[in-house]
């Protein structure tokens, strides 16, 4: 079967191609992806190419599908899986297939695969990997938001305190405890602070600092203050661009901070984060920086006497992925906060090369359409001279600006891809 799709040759070099794809054996399944979301990662893959330590060194004459983020349907199942997996089921992947022995992940290392196609064939070895998950949720845009969920979800799982007496690990951030999202209006940050305010362990005190005025404003807008504190978390949001933001967070909270996420590559930032630690404190470096050489004072007087810790994670696991399917299936978490654009197969290439110089949060790529990159600010706008947009501008005014179910319907509807 042919198919479309986005695929990397190298450094900076992605093309839309289309071509054919292997023959289905007894061990794939062929599926057509529906929804993906572009994520940061993909581009610092992209400026590396063959550098980076998920793509192949032969990537130029074997080219990958780019896209981890992925969700979509089942169109044939190899006979392996036949009382598993049927036509039709909806899936989300955890794209890491086998960190213990390789770095291979969906969407960096695969010929076959990726989010960014119209039809993928999946190997056998990701499926008995357990990559491949079932998906109940209504939206596709939810099964592709489980990824970076995931990830936000494997933050604070490997977030740990020493406890008092004994050094035994207590697994998580602390409940009840002071938590700062340092850089948290981004489509991650945003994430994080929604997993903080109604995941199963909630901090009492919750700071978020940007120095972006516009993306503090919605997100005060995306979370008030006072539904935070119906739940009983007193929570924050500090511009830090003009300010001590030391002495900013200092002031709500003294004695330090127990959790704190670190969602920027910034020396500063870290530096920062690790300056407001209190005792037991844990840093989660959360972003991820492209120089292999970025480092970043710490005070080790406070590693020694005040117990401090410091953990990163790159990617969740598949316990991750389901414990964020089941959050979203039961309305717990609101991953579509992190969203502000919709595009098709068309803009993925260009979107994914600039990136980081489009502003807003997400952005989500439906391949079977062809679409600008748009965003969901401006559809308004589009809608005085298209009616399309201006129905979708409507439907998401319902949702208080958000991407949703209905406009998602309206947008499959209306370029015939379901």
């Amino acid at each position: 079967m042919q198919t479309t799709a986005v695929r990397l040759y190298g450094k900076r070099d992605l093309r839309l191609e289309t071509f054919e794809l292997p023959q289905l054996t007894d061990g794939d399944i062929l599926a057509r992806i529906i929804s993906d979301t572009v994520c940061m990662s993909t581009y610092k893959t992209v400026e590396q190419g063959a550098a980076h330590k998920r793509v192949p060194d032969d990537v130029a004459a074997n080219p990958v599908i780019i896209g981890h983020e992925l969700c979509g349907e089942i169109i044939e199942v190899g006979a392996k899986w036949a009382d598993k997996y049927q036509p039709g089921d909806k899936f989300a992947v955890q794209p890491v297939v086998d960190l213990a022995n390789s770095y291979d992940t969906i969407g960096y290392s695969f010929a076959s695969v990726g989010g960014d196609a119209e039809v993928v064939l999946i190997p056998e070895r990701i499926v008995e990997k357990g990559c491949l998950l079932p998906y109940s949720g209504e939206g596709y845009f939810g099964g592709s938001l489980a990824e970076p969920m995931s990830c936000i979800i494997g933050g604070f799982r490997a977030s740990y305190h020493s406890g008092k007496e004994e050094y035994t690990h207590q697994m998580g951030i602390r409940s009840g405890g002071k938590m700062a999202v340092i850089g948290g209006t981004g489509p991650m940050g945003l994430g994080c602070v929604d997993y903080a305010l109604n995941g199963p362990v909630r901090p009492s005190v919750l700071v978020v600092t940007d120095i972006n005025p516009e993306r503090l404003a919605r997100a005060e807008k995306i979370f008030p203050a006072a539904k935070a504190a119906e739940n009983g978390i007193e929570l924050h949001f500090l511009n830090t661009a003009d300010g001590d933001a030391l002495a900013m967070m200092r002031e709500i909270t003294p004695a330090g901070y127990d959790d704190i996420f670190c969602m920027a590559p910034v020396c500063s930032a870290v530096e920062l984060s690790g300056k407001l630690l209190a005792k037991d404190g844990c840093l989660n470096f959360f972003a991820g920086p492209m120089d292999s050489g970025f480092s970043a004072q710490l005070n080790f007087y406070d590693v020694h006497y005040a117990s401090t810790h410091v953990v990163g994670t790159s990617g969740g696991t598949v316990t991750d992925l389901r414990m964020a399917l089941e959050f979203m299936a039961a309305k717990r978490i609101h991953p579509e906060v992190m969203l502000t654009h919709i595009g098709g197969l068309d803009a993925v290439a260009d979107t994914t090369m600039r990136l980081p110089q489009i502003p807003g949060g997400k952005k989500i790529i439906y391949p079977g359409i062809r679409m600008p990159l748009t965003a969901i600010s401006d559809f308004a706008e589009l809608g005085k001279s298209d009616p399309f947009f201006a129905a979708l501008a409507e439907c998401c005014d319902k949702f208080g600006g958000l991407w949703n179910v209905e406009a998602e319907k309206m947008l499959l509807e209306h370029f015939k891809v379901l």
